[in-house]
């Protein structure tokens, strides 16, 4: 249920949402959704882009510690080809707020448009810069997203995803033409497809 926002409407329980990972070729797109408490004040947060790792690191720990409640939710790379990203990050937005524990009056996500929700929404255009609670949900989406790609990084070697995480760099687009997708690559993004196909035809050729 979406409404206009109006920040007097409630004093607590405000839910912020964000998330990750739309952008990449390859991994889950992350998404967060955190309640934060008043009387556990979270000094320093911030739009995680706008943070060191060892700060997002570090606010990672404490949200998780002093939150009212959070949960971090994802929707995976067979999702993201069959509905589109678009779609399946409001999918992951909503798991994020359906897995709190405490049920907010209000969810602000960033952004310009809201999943469909069983509670009141609103859309916040940089909202990971101006509501400390999205700002939250960025770095707890962002921190485990990053981690989960660094791991990727000893299962598929050469592909450099520890440094990138995903993202369509040189260095990554440079490995996905030379080694071809991974399993966790979105074979519904152009250069993975281009990638795939590439390599089919190649395969057809040795044939």
């Amino acid at each position: 249920m979406q409404m206009g926002l109006d920040f007097t409407l409630v004093e607590e329980l405000v839910a912020g949402v964000d998330e990750v990972g739309r952008g990449p070729l390859c991994g889950a797109v992350v998404t967060a959704a955190v309640i934060l408490d008043p009387r556990r004040p979270i000094l320093g947060l911030n739009d995680s882009k706008k943070l060191t790792e060892a700060r997002r690191e570090a606010l990672f720990d404490e949200i998780c510690e002093k939150a009212l409640s959070f949960c971090i939710a994802r929707a995976e790379v067979d999702e993201i080809d069959r509905l589109n990203i678009l779609q399946a990050t409001m999918l992951a937005m909503q798991r994020a707020v359906e897995g709190l524990h405490v049920t907010p009056k209000l969810a602000l996500i960033d952004g310009n448009r809201c999943p469909k929700l069983a509670v009141p929404s609103a859309p916040v255009i940089k909202g990971d810069s101006q509501v400390p609670a999205i700002a939250a949900a960025s770095i707890l989406a962002k921190v485990t997203r990053d981690r989960e790609m660094s791991a990727f990084e000893l299962i598929y070697p050469g592909y450099g995803m520890g440094g990138h995480k995903g993202y369509p760099t040189p260095v990554h687009l440079e490995a996905l033409a030379r080694l071809g997708p991974t399993p966790i690559h979105r074979r519904s993004f152009a250069p993975v497809r281009a990638a795939w196909e590439a390599r089919e035809g190649l395969s057809d050729a040795l044939i």
